[in-house]
């Protein structure tokens, strides 16, 4: 078989235990064996760790970088979208592309591949937003696949007008309808409507969810119940949920269940939710990260993402999701081999399922999309916060990484 190119001596996520070689052309994984003889360009990648590309499933673009422009002194939710409230009204187009493609550049270097961006659209900021990410969607399209999920940060019932900006942001080319119970009086209204708009345009849903401490109410739940309603079930997402570190272990295990039985996924934001939460604590700081290891053995699907990258909700960010699942594993005491193993899941194969891809994999007839980690395992990639080396989409080069390189007294250079 002829190749384009052949990478050789690869561990791939997954299946570690041996080394291969994987052969690509025309832009696709061809073939995967133990030895491929081939006289193509090649890399040894010495045993390293190769999977294809690592998955944010709930970053926001549109706001990064704009946490030189607000004074933010008490570190609050309610604070935080008070800010960046005022700071969305000085938004243009250019604006929000140039400060994405700064962030979007960095998460792409740290080996992210596929991405779901969140973008608030409301009848103050329109639709400008979406269609600066529209265009940074089609300029990189060559190093990331891009996905955009409206939603409505500052209310959608009690913002009127908002619906109709909404529709139109699914009408000009938004993949994904999302929503924030928590902004509106009647949380459960809000849920319905955004399942109405999934069913109108035949979409998936991603939410912000039951944000806070106060574990006496979920809106998880009527999450749940509107999924097993409508048949949304293995579509619909949910972000944040910190009153899940607010329960004991039964009660968590109990709404994990339903989750799985609904087909509800969660995703974990882990330096957001550990930013903002316990606001209210001088001491014995609630760590606010909900427990998403625990949920994965129940059958949810589970991921860890970025969240927000230098703005008010979270003033720091490299767009390593290496680093988040790092973080995630020491707040949730996850120090095992499987554990660091399922934490790194959840940056991949996992995230994976939960943005619904079907050609996400290392595989004769997949894209060959790839990074390639200075690690042998999973676990090590958590353990060591592993460097990616260099990444692949469709069989191209898209970055490279060179390894830092130590200078003993007396070599030469």
């Amino acid at each position: 078989m002829d190749f384009d190119h052949v990478f050789r001596n690869a561990r791939i996520a997954g299946a570690e235990e041996r080394t291969v070689d994987i052969g690509v052309s025309k832009g696709r994984f061809v073939a995967v064996d133990t030895t491929l003889a081939s006289d193509a360009p090649s890399d040894d990648l010495g045993g390293r760790l190769v999977l294809p590309g690592l998955i944010e499933t709930h970053i926001h673009l549109d706001k990064s970088c704009i946490i030189d422009r607000c004074d933010c002194r008490k570190g609050t939710l309610e604070e935080a979208i008070l800010a960046v409230a005022a700071a969305k009204k000085t938004f243009t187009q250019d604006d929000v592309h140039q400060r994405a493609s700064r962030t979007l550049e960095k998460a792409i270097l740290q080996g992210t591949q596929r991405i779901r961006t969140h973008v608030e659209v409301d009848p103050r900021i329109g639709l400008t937003s979406v269609h600066a990410l529209k265009k940074l969607r089609a300029d990189y399209a060559w190093a990331v696949d891009l996905e955009l999920c409206v939603f409505p940060q500052e209310g959608l019932l009690d913002d009127p007008g908002c619906e109709d900006v909404l529709v139109a942001g699914l009408e000009a080319g938004a993949d994904v309808i999302g929503g924030a119970p928590y902004m509106d009086k009647d949380s459960h209204g809000q849920i319905a409507r955004i399942f109405a708009l999934a069913q109108r345009f035949d979409v998936d849903i991603d939410f912000h969810l039951d944000f806070g401490s106060d574990p006496s109410h979920f809106d998880l739940i009527e999450v749940c119940r509107m999924a097993d309603e409508t048949g949304w079930g293995g579509r619909v997402a949910i972000g944040h949920v910190t009153k899940l570190a607010a329960v004991p272990e039964a009660r968590l295990l109990e709404l994990g269940k339903r989750m799985a039985d609904s087909g509800v996924a969660l995703t974990v934001l882990p330096s957001t939710d550990l930013f903002l939460s316990g606001r209210d604590h001088d001491h014995n700081i609630p760590r606010g990260v909900a427990l998403a290891h625990k949920l994965v053995d129940l059958g949810v699907t589970c991921s860890l993402s970025t969240n927000n990258v230098l703005n008010p909700f979270t003033p720091f960010g490299d767009c390593s999701l290496v680093r988040m699942g790092n973080l995630y594993a020491n707040i949730a005491q996850v120090g095992s081999t499987a554990g660091m193993t399922a934490c790194f899941d959840m940056l991949s194969a996992s995230s994976a399922k939960l943005l619904n891809l079907d050609d996400y994999g290392i595989a004769p007839g997949m894209p060959a999309t790839m990074i390639v980690l200075d690690c042998q395992s999973r676990a090590q990639a958590i353990a060591e916060l592993a460097q990616p080396l260099f990444g692949v989409k469709d069989g191209k080069r898209t970055f490279t990484r060179p390894l830092p390189s130590l200078h003993a007294p007396g070599e030469a250079g």
